[in-house]
């Protein structure tokens, strides 16, 4: 299915799995609208290297900006079809130590993770309605399995995957709802990660850690089938086969 016509809104869009998944669709023929709470500069330099894409500046963490959001990218552009729910965050913090985990860091998180996500979905729902669209929130492997960078950041996906099974059972037959959870992807996040990318390496039956195309793929490919609701699809080259 090609995308040519429909219009992707991709948050925290300028590195990453984000911005892979933007020149994915992209490439594909769909008009992209780059997004971003703070790197504006990236976020305008890939607009203009993309033809026929756009670059919007919001904070999903903000409710106001997540409404601000929605209706520019239905200003600009006249319609939303698939709105990708990238944008997140998360503290290194080890899991047995559990004062580090303080009541503020959980906040932090949640406000993006969760209520920011959701506070986006119901402001883009309309839209989304009127489009017979999409919905692919990036999740983790963290919210499936006891790992990732921090227990509040796998609490967090733990709660996003739930958020997904949800929100699809009430919103089809007009919106569909999925997630991918990647495992261990080469991104700027994780440039200095040489023992967990060494760990995957040595485990995973595909030994090798994945890339943001990987990823983009999916969630392409998530968003274009159109009998597929209420999944979370793990892209982890087989590391929970392992572990």
């Amino acid at each position: 299915m090609t995308m040519a016509g429909k219009v992707v809104l991709v948050t925290g869009s300028t590195s990453g799995i984000g911005e892979a998944t933007a020149l994915r669709f992209a490439s594909d023929g769909a008009t992209v609208v780059f997004n971003s709470a703070r790197s504006v500069e990236a976020g305008e330099r890939l607009a203009n290297d993309t033809p026929g894409s756009c670059y919007i500046q919001a904070d999903i963490a903000r409710a106001d900006d997540c409404a601000r959001l929605i209706e520019q990218v239905m200003a600009q552009c006249g319609r939303l079809d698939v709105l990708v729910n990238n944008a997140g965050t998360t503290k290194v913090i080890a899991h047995r130590d559990l004062e580090a985990a303080t009541l503020d860091v959980w906040r932090e998180i949640f406000e993006v993770n969760v209520f920011g996500t959701w506070g986006l979905c119901v402001a883009a729902m309309d839209s989304l309605r009127a489009a017979k669209g999409s919905i692919v929130n990036v999740s983790s492997i963290a919210g499936i399995r006891p790992t990732g960078s921090s227990i509040p950041y796998a609490a967090s996906k733990a709660a996003l995957n739930h958020v997904t099974a949800l929100l699809a059972k009430v919103v089809g037959p007009d919106v569909r709802v999925n997630a991918v959870a990647p495992g261990l992807v080469d991104t700027p996040w994780t440039k200095d990660w040489d023992a967990v990318r060494g760990f995957v390496e040595s485990v995973a039956p595909l030994k090798r850690s994945g890339t943001p195309q990987d990823v983009a793929d999916v969630i392409l490919s998530l968003a274009t089938t159109p009998y597929v609701t209420g999944q979370v699809v793990v892209v982890d080259g087989g590391l929970s086969l392992a572990t």
